[in-house]
């Protein structure tokens, strides 16, 4: 099974194969930032099973954590450790052509959680911080 994304304009496009290994919502300072949402949400992807078309334009988040974007529309797009050890790649849930693929597993930085969003009903795994 396949399935396609991308950014906002299109320049900048993905495909990936297979099943993720995991889904989930982060609420740390940095992805509120940079979605100007309350969270995000993403899955991870073996690196091998994640095809990136197009240019993108990354940065350093956090030390060894790059965060890819368009440099056309500005779309945030996928995330991944500098230097790939672990071989994942983090696509945006938002940026998939479809909606409804994978319901989030998990969620990161509860401590940062808005108080008005209160737990999310359908997450069974809760971190305070990040995955051990």
């Amino acid at each position: 099974m396949s399935r396609e994304g991308g950014c906002c304009c299109g320049q900048l496009r993905f495909r990936t194969e297979g099943e993720p290994l995991r889904s989930g919502l982060c609420h740390c300072l940095d992805c509120r930032k940079l979605h100007a949402a309350p969270f995000m949400a993403f899955v991870v992807f073996p690196e091998e099973k994640v095809t990136i078309t197009g240019e993108a334009r990354s940065f350093e988040s956090q030390p060894g954590y790059e965060r890819s974007f368009c440099p056309q529309c500005g779309a945030h797009v996928f995330g991944r450790l500098a230097k790939s050890e672990a071989g994942e790649v983090e696509l945006h849930h938002g940026s998939f052509d479809e909606t409804s693929l994978w319901p989030p597993e998990y969620e990161l930085w509860t401590v940062r959680r808005d108080e008005w969003l209160g737990p999310i009903p359908s997450v069974m795994d809760h971190h305070a911080r990040n995955r051990e």
